[in-house]
């Protein structure tokens, strides 16, 4: 199965934009990234039953889905994953430090919600000790 960023629609209103989804290409069969399953759903919960008719781009919401865009943006094409991890987290981290100094805490919160993606990601994509 390959992963791909895909437009959802939802409720027939809502386009969802650059969300990581398993296709296989001999069935044709799709689904989504186990890892975004949990923000999805909340996004889901938050747009209702009778959205709004919008446009909304996961990678604002979710750091895999930001990561995988990232990587095929045209600039930082020749940059490698781990390049890109590197300078996500050092952006969250000054993000950080700005959320704290303003003492936004729901800011902070989210920042943290997005770091702790990252290092979940991370330690998945790592080979174990030994290989």
């Amino acid at each position: 199965m390959r992963i791909r960023l895909h437009t959802i629609i939802y409720a027939n209103r809502v386009e969802i934009e650059h969300v990581p989804v398993y296709t296989c290409s001999r069935c044709q069969i799709s689904e989504l990234h186990h890892a975004i399953k949990d923000d999805m759903t909340g996004l889901l919960v938050r747009l209702g039953d009778h959205p709004a008719k919008q446009t909304v781009r996961f990678d604002e919401l979710n750091e895999l889905a930001y990561l995988l865009r990232a990587v095929t943006d045209k600039e930082k094409r020749m940059l490698s994953l781990e390049t890109l991890v590197e300078e996500r987290v050092n952006q969250l981290l000054d993000l950080l430090l700005l959320a704290r100094s303003l003492e936004d805490s729901e800011w902070t919160r989210d920042i943290h919600r997005r770091l702790k993606q990252i290092s979940l990601y991370s330690a998945v994509s790592q080979p174990a000790a030994g290989e």
